[in-house]
């Protein structure tokens, strides 16, 4: 079994600081990075990140620092909580202080960059003596702040890992569940964003349920589509990393995703909506990648391509809409095939 030791989470947003404290509370040694030096020594004297969970009151054995070097220091697990978009960066600035054997657990849920690397991988290329995992699933951070029973996933082939990670995580509250498919498991986290964002304009626009309902599973069966040509498993999209997090981020208005959504069906503009979440919003770079991957690969994605129409070539929200239900009439569970491979 590996060695618990020091746990470090690299991220100071909502999701990084639930899930340190999680560690924290549950009796491990653990410590929550945080970019600015500022906030990090705010959230060490109120013991609260006001900036992103301003009700929940973190553990006193909780470290908090801005000193990347002082957080890594003899750390044996690091949790990357950054978007996708900062992972390789900061990947390239610790991969000297890593040491040899450390397990890396990424958290992101997105695309990273044109070369269409899963964070894992991107982890593995610039990190090549660590150990990667990952961590994916219906996780909104305000929710599992306020005590809600929440489940996530953690993937990896190797199943000490998936053990590890359980033990760290494990609580009354929050359930945490192993599979194997890595790369479903991100996938799935990744692509649910792009149909997060339907939602929300579907929502706007006072849609009703049985358009939802057709949103939402046609979302799914593209989700798969995707995935296994890509070599995820199509069962992985059926559990708590694709169709869970798929139904809570197309539901719930904590969604970022949702909420910028909602917004364009409201008539805003991408930029307006942006700025009023706050927050980066993975779904918006998604959307470009899996449209121009799903194209140079042959994927038929009516729901993907209209959104990325009205995100980036200038088409009105109506006629993307029009243009998903124009999508072609083919099977209900067309993936019904890959299931039994």
């Amino acid at each position: 079994m590996l060695d618990k030791g020091k746990v470090v989470v690299l991220g100071g947003g909502s999701f990084g600081t639930a899930i340190a404290n999680i560690i924290a509370v549950n009796q491990h040694s653990a410590y929550l990075w945080m970019r600015s030096a500022d906030r990090a020594e705010r959230t060490d004297f109120c013991r609260i990140n006001s900036d992103y969970l301003p009700n929940y009151e973190l553990s006193p054995h909780l470290g908090i620092t801005a000193d990347l070097k002082q957080a890594l220091d003899k750390a044996t697990t690091v949790f990357f909580a950054v978007p996708s978009s900062a992972i390789g960066g900061l990947a390239r600035a610790i991969a000297d202080q890593v040491i040899p054997g450390t397990v890396i657990v990424s958290t992101a849920k997105g695309i990273c960059g044109e070369d269409f690397d899963t964070p894992s991988e991107l982890i593995r290329r610039q990190i090549p003596h660590a150990r990667v995992a990952v961590i994916s699933g219906p996780n909104l951070a305000q929710e599992i702040a306020s005590q809600q029973i929440t489940g996530t996933v953690v993937a990896s082939g190797d199943p000490d890992l998936c053990r590890l990670v359980q033990t760290m995580l494990a609580s009354k509250q929050f359930r945490v569940y192993a599979n194997h498919d890595q790369r479903g498991v991100e996938l799935a986290g990744a692509l649910k964003n792009i149909y997060a964002i339907i939602a929300g304009i579907a929502s706007a626009m006072e849609a009703g349920h049985n358009t939802k309902g057709v949103f939402l599973t046609r979302s799914l069966a593209e989700m798969c589509r995707f995935g296994t040509r890509l070599g995820a498993k199509a069962a992985t999209f059926l559990g708590l990393s694709g169709v869970g997090d798929l139904f809570v981020t197309c539901t719930s208005p904590l969604s970022r995703n949702f909420q910028v959504g909602f917004g364009i069906g409201k008539g805003k503009s991408l930029d307006t909506t942006l700025r009023e979440v706050g927050q980066v919003v993975e779904g918006i770079n998604t959307t470009k990648l899996v449209k121009n991957k799903a194209d140079q690969m042959g994927i038929y994605m009516p729901l993907a391509s209209a959104l990325h129409a009205t995100l980036f070539e200038g088409q009105s929200v109506e006629v993307s809409l029009q243009n998903m239900m124009r999508a072609e009439q083919n099977y209900d569970v067309d993936f019904m095939e890959s299931l039994n491979d």
